[in-house]
């Protein structure tokens, strides 16, 4: 396989600005907020554009290329949705617009919270949260205010199996609650160890299934009752949704809250630090302590309901962001019912094809069927000194993104790789061949990648400790 990414010496925009600019009016601003120079940019358009389009070529993004990353994998974004969502009618309108003149907008809102509550085995959805991350905070502020509108105060503790996101541990740190994390077995929650860390002080247990290994949790039905004979509230992390669509929902398994990540299960932008989506689901008991305002229709009219006095508040500024939505609302819309089921027959599909296909190199642990992703290991390697991280380097020469590597902990030298439901058969040979082709290579070849990418390795350890993080510290780091 050929591959080389291109390689430009390109200079930041401010740093080449052209001739100065005019003198502008500044009106009455305050002398002492005025600047004493202005560094905009004074380029002519084509110059503009070559810049970043050579920007873009030195990038790798889901356009171009496979993106096999384990648990937050971002699949191929329909381009309809995103013209849908560059549309004036979208683009243009303010959220603090009043209601009566976004009755289009307000009408796709209550659409999808209807059909996501249907997705999910859910009664009521909030679309504010802003992530997946977020979605998990939301969650357990409503099982907090759920509790504690009960009068039980004393619920202080997350359960966590060990197979679980960091983003879990995070959201339940963040809130201040003792997190008690139990072991796997066999890739599963031990449900011995579950019953003894159950009690009067769990506030929810958080589960992914299927979990980061992608195994699905057959018992999940006794997970949720070991939990709710506690008193306990169990959370359903949506991350792994596209392996289940049509065939299952966190509502039927028993789970009282859920969110949705709308980047891997329903194809919007995800990545760059840019804006998300992460709604949120829950059983009827929660409903009154979802965020405001809540999207409501009375038959006639789409309106905000602020007052909710038991709800949690606001998660985020305004309501939530509407392009996203918009985008996974079309691309359900487009799916259908029988559509959403095979997506996850394809992704469940294409994970177990590949993981066949590359396991003689890179062994799989664990028993059983995976659903949407499974967990190689690299560990083969490390006689000849390789490490998975030499691994991943080395699949970018091959115009490969990494997989997710060194997570979950659970599997030594970790690759966590999931090709999800749009890539075809032809792309997952490719990289099989490539990553059993790495495998048998010169281990100093592997050590010294990436050779064709535009940015060799570099020093992780110094880019820590000593971080660029604006334009002026690169510009002095140039000169230095």
């Amino acid at each position: 396989m050929t591959f080389r990414q291109a390689r430009y010496d390109e200079a930041l925009l401010c740093e080449k600005l052209g001739a100065p600019l005019k003198e502008i009016d500044l009106f009455d601003i305050p002398a002492s907020l005025r600047r004493d120079r202005l560094a905009l940019p004074n380029l002519p358009e084509h110059e503009v554009v070559r810049h970043y389009t050579r920007l873009s070529q030195m990038n790798f993004g889901i356009d171009t290329g496979f993106y096999p990353l384990g648990s937050c994998t971002m699949k191929f974004n329909p381009k309809f949705a995103e013209e849908l969502a560059r549309l004036p009618e979208v683009a243009r309108i303010h959220p603090d617009q009043d209601p009566a003149t976004v009755q289009g907008a307000l009408r796709i809102l209550y659409e999808l919270q209807e059909t996501l509550a249907k997705i999910s085995g859910m009664d009521a959805v909030t679309l504010q949260p802003a992530a997946g991350a977020q979605g998990e905070f939301t969650g357990l502020l409503l099982a907090r205010a759920y509790h504690l509108d009960r009068g039980d105060a004393g619920r202080s503790e997350v359960i966590l199996p060990d197979t679980a996101h960091g983003t879990n541990f995070a959201s339940a740190g963040m809130l201040g609650f003792q997190i008690r994390e139990i072991p796997s077995k066999d890739g599963r929650v031990d449900l011995k160890a579950l019953g003894e860390a159950v009690s009067e002080r769990t506030l929810a247990l958080m589960l992914t299934n299927p979990n980061t290994l992608g195994i699905f949790e057959e018992h999940v039905e006794d997970v949720a009752r070991l939990c709710h004979d506690a008193g306990a509230l169990v959370y359903y992390d949506g991350a792994n949704f596209n392996a289940i669509l049509g065939k299952t929902s966190p509502g039927h398994m028993g789970f009282d809250i859920t969110h949705f990540n709308t980047h891997k299960t329903f194809t919007t932008p995800h990545g760059g630090g840019g804006p998300g989506a992460g709604p949120v689901g829950v059983k009827k008991l929660l409903e009154p302590f979802l965020p405001v305002p809540v999207v409501t229709f009375d038959g006639k009219r789409y309106g905000l309901d602020w007052d909710r006095p038991k709800s949690v508040g606001k998660v985020r500024a305004w309501f939530g962001n509407f392009a996203l939505l918009l985008r996974a609302y079309a691309y359900i819309l487009s799916q259908g019912a029988e559509g959403l089921e095979r997506v996850s027959e394809r992704a469940v599909l294409n994970a177990n094809y590949l993981r066949h296909r590359v396991e003689g190199a890179f062994p799989v642990p664990f028993s059983g069927l995976r659903k949407h992703e499974f967990v190689a290991s690299g560990e083969p390697l490390k006689a000849k000194g390789v490490r998975t991280l030499d691994v991943a380097k080395r699949l970018m020469d091959f115009g490969f993104h990494p997989p997710t590597v060194y997570f979950p902990h659970l599997v030594e030298e970790a690759l966590m790789i999931e090709p999800t439901e749009t890539e075809t058969k032809e792309t997952l040979d490719a990289f099989a061949e490539v990553l059993t082709r790495i495998a048998a290579e010169d281990p100093e070849v592997l050590k010294s990648a990436p050779h064709n990418a535009s940015v060799a390795r570099v020093d992780e350890v110094q880019a820590a400790r000593e971080p660029i993080l604006s334009w002026r510290m690169l510009q002095k780091a140039r000169k230095a």
